[in-house]
């Protein structure tokens, strides 16, 4: 069962991007194995000619047989939304249910897990234009209770959000069954709040995984929950309001923001998790308390919000051009899952060779993937939802294994970001997993 996409224009401003791999989808950000993969040219940004002039196709009918491609691989349900300057196309394919095959359409909501980063980061860049925040500042002078002594003093805003600080991240503490690929505590915790600092307790406890500053960086949402703390304690106001009132308001999203409950609110998929095929068949976690990622990937949104909101941020709309600029400037950071990701300020960098750069993020959480990419001009975006995640086996290594799923994301990636301008380029090898 199939909703047909549509063509329509826009006014859209310019654009963001975020990128995404299929070879292997990882478990979460949000669990122990996870995380945005992405391409490796640290201490680069901004717009070139290349993306400028880069041509790439514009062509409905592909971008709807690459849809179902994905369906039919696997995926139970996928909708996206991909913009080209003042063209948009919008496309779903599947069932938003497996019970009763009611059909998914491309403007539902989404849990959108880890492209919540880019959201904390510009509250906290905004919170810097107004000198309330410094980037080079011990976090120990903000927050010296929790990140006490040395370790307080050599850790900068910074590192916390390029994932420089040696944290290690917590999700494997607050999941204990995920070593094991059980989804026991996946369970055990649906209805659990989690309080934030017994979280960032967790990783703070556990052993750096370098040392503060270091060249390169270990992807960690410990990170962005001692970021959304700073964001407390200088705005006067809990981080997910400050973030609503100066981040999502401003931008004029209106389907995005952080749940108030396990539910998620308006139209929207169930989502099936597959744990690497320890749940079999896959189960519906699309009910979760979200207060185990909260500033660091609890957001809901829709694509049509996420192409507008790193359209805005590109644009300069939302951060200032220094900001912007302190976002872009990026460093090596391994992620959950061992890929290396070109990483800036809450932003992946991602080269697809022959169509340009793209900025953005990706994000998984139980049962949900999330990527929005867009070029560096601002003019080619795509923003992509799956209600399936972690469908690849494992080895006995535990390894993820090939799919077809992967295939068709990677051929539905490469029409929906280049067109037919690149043939022969694996997406794959560029962009980013959701994580």
């Amino acid at each position: 069962m199939k909703n047909r996409p549509v063509s329509c224009a826009n006014a859209a401003t310019s654009s963001v991007c975020v990128g995404m791999s299929t070879a292997a989808v990882p478990v979460p950000d949000e669990t122990t194995t996870a995380e945005p993969a992405g391409s490796t040219s640290p201490n680069t940004n901004t717009d070139t000619s290349t993306d400028t002039n880069a041509s790439t196709g514009f062509a409905p009918a592909k971008l709807d047989s690459a849809l179902d491609a994905v369906h039919r691989a696997g995926v139970p349900g996928v909708y996206a939304e991909v913009r080209d300057a003042d063209r948009t196309w919008r496309g779903a394919a599947g069932v938003a249910d497996l019970g009763t095959g009611r059909p998914v359409r491309p403007d539902m909501r989404q849990r959108v897990g880890s492209i919540t980063k880019t959201f904390t980061a510009v509250a906290v860049m905004q919170q810097a234009e107004q000198g309330r925040i410094r980037l080079d500042a011990p976090i120990g002078d903000h927050l010296p209770r929790l990140v006490p002594g040395e370790r307080g003093r050599r850790i900068t805003v910074r590192m916390l959000l390029n994932h420089t600080s040696g944290i290690p991240d917590y999700i494997r503490y607050a999941f204990p069954s995920l070593r094991t690929r059980s989804p026991e505590s996946l369970d055990d915790n649906r209805f659990k709040r989690f309080r934030p600092a017994e979280l960032m307790e967790m990783g703070l406890a556990a052993p750096p995984t370098g040392e503060p500053g270091g060249p390169n960086g270990v992807y960690s949402n410990t990170n962005y929950r001692l970021l959304g703390e700073l964001l407390e304690r200088v705005t006067g106001m809990p981080a997910e309001r400050y973030i609503t009132r100066h981040v999502i308001e401003p931008a004029g999203l209106r389907h995005t923001g952080f749940p108030a409950g396990p539910r998620i609110e308006g139209p929207h998929s169930r989502m099936y998790e597959a744990l690497h095929g320890a749940i079999d068949p896959p189960r519906d976690y699309s009910v979760y308390d979200m207060s185990w990622v909260g500033t660091g990937a609890a957001l809901v949104s829709t694509m049509e919000d996420l192409n507008r909101f790193y359209g805005m941020l590109l644009a300069g709309k939302l951060v200032g051009e220094s900001s912007l600029a302190q976002m872009q400037r990026t460093v090596p950071v391994r992620a959950l899952n061992g890929r290396t990701i070109d990483y800036g300020l809450g932003l992946e960098k991602v080269e697809m060779p022959g169509c340009g750069t793209f900025w953005g993020h990706s994000g998984t959480v139980w049962g949900a993937g999330t990527v929005s990419l867009t070029r560096a001009d601002g003019r080619r975006r795509m923003s992509v939802a799956t209600n399936l995640i972690r469908w690849n086996e494992t080895d006995s290594a535990g390894e993820p294994q090939p799919h077809p799923v992967d295939d068709a994301l990677q051929r539905l990636y490469q029409q929906a970001l280049c067109g037919d301008g690149n043939p022969g380029t694996d997406p794959a090898s560029q962009a980013p997993a959701p994580s």
